[in-house]
């Protein structure tokens, strides 16, 4: 439990219209041989629980991936800064979805990008938008880096955001439980993965 601070770490709540985002559960984040990788399963199977109660509620679920052209060209300053990201070429099986999450490419659309945040340089507000979506589920990896970029834009482009704990993940702990407390404090409602599937559940019922 993230203890709050006076006049911080409010709840914002559900609205009518959740919507999920994956991000970068991909293999070169899951996988502990990959220079990026780290032990993730708790995690997998948490979200693994979530995006099967969202399917059978019919719940929009949007994935993101993180892929560069071989000439790296297109990463920036972001590729100098974690040389690692490298390995995440397009022609990598880095890059692709971990396949304990059952990515269906026929009703999940699979958002490309090359930064932190899943909203920066992608399709992902217009997604949204169409989907009236109103309330963004964030999951993913990781917590201090790609979760928490997208957490702030989310809030920032007007969403409810709810970042189910036991789904979201991070190769240090240390820097995970921090990031988790200021995400809560400021930025959305950091809530246990019950609380998520009641409150689907209960909307879908």
């Amino acid at each position: 439990m993230i203890d709050q601070l006076d006049d911080f770490g409010a709840n914002v709540g559900f609205g009518e219209q959740p919507g999920v985002i994956v991000v970068d559960y991909i293999n070169g984040f899951t996988d502990v041989n990959s220079p990026l990788g780290a032990d993730l399963e708790s995690e997998l199977k948490a979200t693994k629980r979530l995006l099967t109660l969202c399917r059978t509620r019919e719940i929009p679920i949007i994935f993101t991936t993180v892929s560069y052209d071989p000439h790296q060209w297109d990463g920036g300053y972001f590729l100098k800064k974690v040389p690692a990201l490298g390995v995440l070429s397009n022609d990598s099986p880095y890059v692709e979805v971990d396949p304990s999450l059952k990515w269906d490419p026929n009703k999940e659309p699979l958002l490309t990008k090359k930064f932190a945040s899943a909203f920066f340089g992608t399709e992902l507000q217009s997604l949204l938008s169409s989907m009236q979506v109103d309330t963004l589920l964030v999951l993913g990896c990781t917590t201090s880096g790609c979760v928490r970029a997208t957490v702030v834009d989310g809030l920032q482009y007007g969403y409810r955001v709810i970042v189910p704990r036991e789904c979201v993940g991070d190769r240090d702990r240390t820097a995970h439980e921090a990031n988790l407390y200021d995400i809560h404090q400021k930025y959305g409602d950091v809530v246990s993965l019950d609380y998520v599937l009641e409150k689907i559940g209960v909307k879908g019922g």
